[in-house]
């Protein structure tokens, strides 16, 4: 598959302040999901305006269709003209109605072909029932629609999204991603998103990079990532994952192990091994039990509820082991 965006070796620091990226490099195919998770501070953010050109950087290049991506200091305009970006602000004109804020990123040299294009956008989010409201009345899903649609009005290469789903409920979150996907599809377009929620990128990308301190440590498929992380932070990150090392029964106690807490359950079989009882909490369609292991605390889910209260001695068995880098 072609490569729409082709980001290399790009440097961007803050004097005494966390957010930067150092030496990031990475494709982006076109047509295609692509999400960059990571903690708060770890240079989402920087790498997204790097990406869209209105953020100066130290070293490096991005290029858009083989042509680089200028910076703001080389342009009048800062973005790239073939890119959108829907930041966490989503910087609409308050005042306006919802109608007004999307048809403004269209000339009036046709005026008719405006309208047609807004109403479109507007479908394609669903938000056509708003049009005459004003953007204070809308909630923070609506007003996140209502960005995406502005983005989306003109005909663009790449959609760059900025925490899409900060501000939405767990319901509205199921939908807007819903939406999300469908317009790539349906438009053809890229979309970079970036997010510090891991069931973002697991969920919706094609293509999953995992960012740190400023730093790719991995990327590829989200099923290939989760299923073998090579690094405690990215299994921590994307399945709460239990990082352990020195207990007797491991492949190796010289190494460190990560496990899903799904993959700990109780066993009677004879690699199970003892543990204590620590909490028990209610999740839903699950408890979440914390168990004490040789002095070391491990979360198992259990989904079949049984009945257990702090203090209990179970014997608890693991699979799928991955052993992991935990520096």
């Amino acid at each position: 598959m072609q490569d729409i965006l082709s980001i290399q070796r790009v440097s961007k620091q803050y004097c005494q302040q966390p957010g930067g990226v150092l030496d990031i490099s990475f494709s982006v195919p076109k047509g295609q999901i692509t999400a960059i998770i990571g903690e708060s501070g770890s240079g989402k953010s920087t790498l997204l305006k790097a990406i869209y050109g209105t953020l100066k950087v130290d070293e490096g290049n991005i290029y858009l269709n083989d042509k680089r991506v200028k910076g703001p200091d080389e342009q009048l305009v800062p973005g790239h003209p073939a890119m959108r970006m829907v930041t966490q602000d989503f910087s609409l004109n308050i005042y306006a109605k919802v109608y007004d804020n999307i048809s403004a990123m269209l000339a009036n040299t046709d005026i008719a072909g405006k309208e047609r294009k807004t109403r479109e956008a507007m479908d394609q989010l669903r938000i056509s029932h708003l049009q005459d409201k004003r953007i204070t009345e809308l909630s923070g899903g609506e007003q996140q629609r209502v960005a995406i649609a502005r983005a989306l009005v003109g005909e663009i290469d790449v959609l760059l999204l900025d925490e899409p789903f900060s501000q939405v409920d767990t319901i509205l979150k199921k939908q807007l991603r819903e939406d999300i996907e469908r317009l790539a599809r349906f438009l053809n377009i890229t979309i970079i998103m970036v997010s510090h929620d891991p069931s973002d990128g697991l969920s919706l990308s094609d293509k999953l990079i995992v960012i740190r301190e400023g730093q790719i440590i991995r990327q590829g498929k989200a099923k290939d990532i989760y299923h073998d992380p090579q690094y405690g932070y990215v299994a921590q990150l994307l399945g709460k994952a239990n990082v352990i090392k020195g207990l007797g029964f491991l492949p190796d106690k010289d190494n460190s192990y990560a496990v899903y807490p799904n993959d700990v359950y109780m066993s009677t079989a004879n690699d199970a091994v003892k543990a204590t009882v620590k909490s028990v909490h209610f999740n839903g369609f699950y408890n979440e039990v914390e168990y004490s292991l040789d002095g070391k605390s491990v979360i198992s889910y259990d989904l079949n509820f049984t009945p257990l209260k702090k203090g209990d001695e179970i014997s608890i068995a693991f699979r799928n082991l991955m052993k992991v880098d935990f520096s």
